[in-house]
């Protein structure tokens, strides 16, 4: 009898496992869609400028209206999850991808892919919106930041290897076959969710509306507060990302090369920082990991104005070095407060984390603009390195005057009363 019980627990605990690593591989591939998809064309513009014998300039706008795309579908996609659930909000998002893509292999003129690649962006990046709110679902707020920086991590590794595969796919193939790649993966994610997520949105505590989820989390300090935490630290990236050209490859005569390979270090930094929080977030709360971070972030930044100031950062490796230290932080305070953004109302998850995707990708085409507005008109890193401490401190800000002292009123308790009520398990 003992041994039948042992082989039922470890049993239960092996599908358990099995469960996890399913749905780890669905939030991942929910996430990846859109940004893999961005990043594989990249490499192929200045074919497409060729093809369609148009400007450079014209053949980026497959890219910025792309991110335009993803900031739109942010503050759309996230409510209407919240209303009509997970699975056939992402299904019709998938489904917006999948045909945008098609239409793309088939596009005649640069405007006609252009408008494909809006939509295939505003499908695709219903995964990284409805995700966060998947997760919310699922995890305790006390798991949430280790499961979004696993998530992150994972999604990471194929981030990088994307250009390389776009490189790849043009050269053998033809920038067409990009497209044909994109269309088969968003097909597949959206197999794969049909198959295998059920649904996950929690059980309402009232017939609140649209309206009403906006007007509850904008009257929340603790939710504008962890917003704005999690919004500036992502516009250090982009800040830095937009200067980083300019300064390594004019100022500094380097090779684009060398700037790509300098570049990849603050990912790598960013990439360990998730991993780090993976591992640190379920033994600590989450104010406190977000605090860590902040201090981290904020002395990297001092460090890179330090040597700013000295005139010593006009080499790759005293720029990117402390650089990497502020990314290492980056990926606490980014993961944590955004956990904290979206736990503050469960049930508006979603709204939630459609608001914060669109305030950063919004803020971040205006901030990367800026970035390589101060790399190209100066001739030393100093203006991006005042940019970055200013940010930095203003993440501090937030945390300091706007989210509430003392524990944040979360309705966990509530929610879990509902689904007791409810029948839910």
């Amino acid at each position: 009898m003992h041994g039948v019980v042992g082989r039922s627990a470890a049993l239960t605990e092996n599908e358990t496992a099995a469960s996890t690593r399913v749905m780890l591989l669905l939030l991942v591939a929910m996430t990846g869609v859109a940004p893999i998809s961005l990043y594989m064309l990249v490499p192929a513009l200045p074919v497409l400028a060729k093809n369609f014998a148009s400007d450079v300039s014209i053949a980026q706008m497959t890219v910025s209206l792309y991110m335009v795309g993803i900031a739109c579908s942010q503050i759309v996609m996230g409510p209407l999850s919240d209303r009509f659930g997970r699975r056939p909000v992402l299904l019709a998002g998938l489904g917006l991808m999948v045909v945008a893509s098609a239409a793309c292999i088939f596009a005649h003129s640069l405007p006609q892919l252009i408008a494909a690649r809006f939509f295939q962006a505003l499908g695709g990046a219903t995964g990284m919106v409805v995700s966060r709110a998947i997760i919310r679902d699922l995890y305790r707020r006390e798991r949430i930041s280790s499961m979004i920086s696993l998530v992150i991590a994972v999604m990471m590794i194929a981030q990088m290897l994307s250009p390389l595969t776009g490189g790849l796919l043009e050269t053998a193939f033809g920038w067409r076959s990009i497209f044909y790649v994109a269309t088969a993966m968003s097909l597949a994610v959206a197999v794969a969710i049909t198959l295998a997520l059920p649904e996950t949105r929690r059980v309402r505590l009232s017939s609140s509306s649209f309206r009403g989820d906006v007007r509850n989390l904008l009257t929340s300090r603790a939710f504008i507060g962890y917003m704005l935490c999690q919004v500036l630290a992502s516009q250090i990236v982009f800040t830095f990302a937009g200067a980083g050209p300019y300064i390594v490859v004019t100022h500094m005569g380097r090779t684009g090369a060398e700037y790509g390979a300098w570049f990849a270090t603050t990912g790598f930094a960013y990439l360990i920082g998730n991993l780090f929080c993976v591992r640190f977030s379920p033994r600590y709360q989450l104010e406190r990991l977000i605090w860590f971070g902040l201090a981290l972030q904020l002395l990297g930044s001092l460090l890179n104005l330090v040597w700013g100031v000295a005139g010593i950062n006009q080499l790759p490796a005293w720029l990117f070095g402390t650089q990497m230290i502020v990314m290492f932080a980056n990926a606490f305070v980014m993961s944590n407060s955004a956990a904290g953004a979206i736990s503050v109302r469960p049930e508006a998850a979603g709204t939630a984390s459609g608001a914060m995707g669109f305030l950063q990708m919004g803020l971040g085409s205006f901030l990367s603009q800026f970035g390589a507005y101060l790399g190209g008109h100066f001739t030393t890193p100093l203006p991006l390195n005042i940019a970055v401490f200013a940010l930095s401190l203003a993440c501090v800000s937030t945390m300091v005057f706007i989210i509430p002292r003392g524990k944040t009123i979360v309705s966990e308790e509530l929610i879990e009363r509902a689904e007791e009520e409810s029948g839910i398990v």
